[in-house]
């Protein structure tokens, strides 16, 4: 690996935000040990909408230097982005993209490249599957009616095309595949065989085992045991759970044997792939932990941010908790979100003997953002987010449900309620006028007690952290990805910033073989999700702090444990380690 590499980032979140990978972007991009090794990256993705100005088409912070869409030309590759794009039919947007760490200053601005794949013509795009196929497997026919494989498939031609017109294929270039998203433009860069590309594919996930897992009663208690138990028999997934060749993301995530390194961002999520298929066991697999924030903060500024979301549960409920708990996640299966509520029956029992009492605020939604006039009439006709109402633009079908829990949940405690903020954001702006007018997003990150993250199945989880440098204590399960990185840093040594969960210790209960864990049901995973519940909340009622001193330990701790889990030291120890031992490729004559 030289100062001159080149690295292509293939990804849905090319131009915005969407979840984990915008994240890890954004954690690249404003690293000082990445910028000084990475000499030029590039973001590559479909144009997902034509509505809008040109000035918009690369979302916040960019410049757009061409756009066929707008008839908008700012650089000097336009005659050679005519060609492809008469070639392919196909449109194409250029320009840059700035990322900006508000707390460290840095910034950078990567390009960013945008094809417009509706309208291609099928021949280039039916010989690149032809070559899928024959090289790798891959068959389109089976996907190509799913427009969300065929238009990362359309996206790959035109991408090496491109990547060739701005001279992104001289030096040492490194294709990454962001998931399955970027696997067709991975698996074309491999038949160049003339030129010197580099491929990874970035395992974010394993996507047919989040299915598996999301799908089954038994959740992470049954599949987890099922891996290990299956891993010792030399059986893999389609042996245990079917053939899986129908669903294309798995297609995709299984030609990830062919590039040259995979990285993945947890411990599990290498198992997974270990159980893809035999070739995964000896396939070059690194474990790349995603990062989290490390800001110093002192204990009157935990204590402000605290405060205010105490006046915020007071307007909302009539008093202020002596703690705040906390949820900021996706409103997804994945997350595990009645773990929460089984945590919280045992503590609402201790904390009737000690008279104490708490709030938890959930932020979540499945939805978009809300209009601030509708939360506004919301919060004027029925009090919301304290109370709710089925339909927009309140409660989607999925927030219903979850709402329901929480109305059994509050109506049997006394001691400790739950809040269901089901907007995105957190400001009076956003949240309404019984919100404090100081109040702004970070404060649910400075102000919390316990963050909760109890996921049945989360590669990594920088959410579950993010308060841990504010001296929160961050509860989640044992099958999150960041618990490894936590392993690494600390040794294995218990801290008291953090609490684990383990939904997938089978305790008291035997099974002899696969057969008997696959029948793991929810009748035997309730049972085991309070045994631990219990424990859980046992270690919560015993940590949460008692004064401003332990406050400041806490806060101490957490940040310590943050500044060896930031982005620099993830791309110093291990994503630049992972790229260096990629051998040189020979370019052919």
């Amino acid at each position: 690996m030289t100062r001159e590499t080149t690295a292509v980032h293939v990804t849905h979140e090319a131009v915005g935000k969407v979840g984990g990978i915008g994240a890890v972007l954004q954690g690249f991009f404003t690293s000082k040990p990445y910028l000084e090794a990475v000499e030029r990256s590039i973001l590559v993705g479909p144009l997902f909408t034509t509505e809008g100005s040109v000035h918009e088409r690369l979302g916040e912070n960019s410049e757009v230097l061409y756009s066929s869409i707008d008839g908008f030309v700012n650089t000097g590759y336009a005659p050679t982005f005519h060609k492809i794009e008469n070639f392919y039919n196909a449109g194409i947007v250029y320009g840059r993209r700035t990322f900006v760490d508000e707390r460290t200053g840095i910034r950078s601005s990567p390009e960013v490249v945008l094809v417009d794949v509706r309208h291609m013509d099928k021949g280039p795009i039916n010989e690149l599957k032809r070559r899928l196929f024959e090289e790798f497997g891959v068959r389109s026919d089976l996907y190509e009616d799913l427009w969300e494989y065929e238009q990362y498939v359309r996206l790959a031609p035109v991408a090496i095309d491109v990547l060739h017109a701005i001279g992104a294929t001289e030096d040492s270039t490194v294709v990454i595949s962001h998931e399955f998203m970027g696997m067709p433009t991975a698996l074309a860069a491999i038949l160049e065989s003339q030129h010197h590309f580099k491929t990874i594919f970035y395992a974010h996930e394993v996507a047919p085992m989040r299915r598996i897992v999301e799908k089954h009663p038994g959740h992470d208690t049954m599949f987890y045991n099922v891996i290990k138990k299956a891993h010792g028999e030399g059986l893999y997934v389609n042996d245990v759970f079917g053939d899986q060749s129908s669903y294309f993301k798995h297609s995709l995530v299984e030609a990830s044997k062919y590039c040259d390194r995979i990285l993945a961002v947890g411990d599990y999520v290498v198992d997974e792939l270990r159980f893809l298929a035999p070739e995964f066991e000896t396939a070059e697999i690194d474990v790349v932990y995603n990062g989290i924030p490390a800001y110093q903060v002192g204990v009157a500024e935990k204590l402000a941010s605290k405060e205010r979301l105490r006046h915020y549960c007071e307007n909302l409920l009539g008093y202020r908790p002596d703690f705040v708990f906390t949820h900021v996640t996706r409103l997804v299966p994945s997350k595990g979100m009645w773990r929460d509520l089984r945590v919280l029956e045992y503590i609402e029992r201790e904390f009737r003997t000690q008279d104490k009492t708490a709030v938890l605020l959930v932020l979540s939604t499945e939805v978009s953002q809300r209009r601030c006039a509708d939360i506004r009439n919301m919060e004027a006709g029925y009090h919301w987010p304290v109370a709710h109402r089925e339909g927009w633009p309140d409660l989607s079908g999925g927030e219903a449900g979850y709402y329901t829990a929480v109305q059994e949940f509050n109506a049997r405690t006394r001691n400790i309620k739950i809040i269901f903020i089901n907007q995105f954001g957190f400001d009076p702006k956003r949240c309404g006028r019984r919100m404090p007018a100081d109040m702004e997003f970070m404060d649910i990150r400075k102000g919390t007690d316990v963050e909760f993250g109890q996921s049945i199945y989360e590669p990594f989880g920088i959410a579950q952290l993010e308060p841990l440098t504010f001296g929160g204590i961050c509860v989640f399960s044992s099958v999150c990805g960041c618990s490894g990185f936590l392993r690494d840093v600390t040794g294995a040594k218990d801290v008291r910033n953090v609490i684990i969960a383990d939904y997938t210790n089978m305790e008291t209960h035997n099974y002899a073989d696969i057969e008997d864990l696959l029948q793991i049901d929810r009748a035997t995973r309730d049972q085991i999700e309070a045994s631990q519940s219990e424990k859980v909340a046992m270690q919560i009622c015993s940590r949460l702090p008692k004064n401003e001193l332990e406050i400041e330990s806490m806060i101490h701790s957490g940040y310590e444990l943050a500044r060896n889990m930031s982005w620099d030291v993830v791309v110093d120890s291990y994503l630049l380690n992972s790229l260096r031992d990629i051998p040189e490729k020979v370019r052919l004559s």
